[in-house]
């Protein structure tokens, strides 16, 4: 399992989920180029232990374990996937 970053977090881009992610699996972070040209931030699902940190840190309530992410933000599923393979 993994969790999911989705909509509410394009534009926001809040890293506060980064600061808690114990391996390190939440990108762009702010020091990473990618960063501002990127929409939102993305959770590798290959890394993520599905700890659940992050879904407390986030202000937006963007991050979702893979099994809640709701019906309207399925896609996002695959938008986090294609980002790490373009990476």
């Amino acid at each position: 399992m993994t969790h999911i970053i989705a909509e509410p977090c394009i534009g926001t881009k809040d890293a506060s989920c980064v600061d808690v992610c114990p391996v390190d699996c939440i990108h762009p972070t702010k020091d990473e180029g990618e960063f501002d040209p990127a929409e939102m931030l993305y959770i590798d699902p290959d890394t993520c232990i599905d700890c659940g940190l992050c879904v407390d840190e986030c202000p937006v309530q963007a991050i979702f374990p893979e099994e809640d992410l709701p019906d309207e933000w399925q896609k996002y599923f695959q938008i986090n996937v294609d980002w790490y393979e373009n990476q």
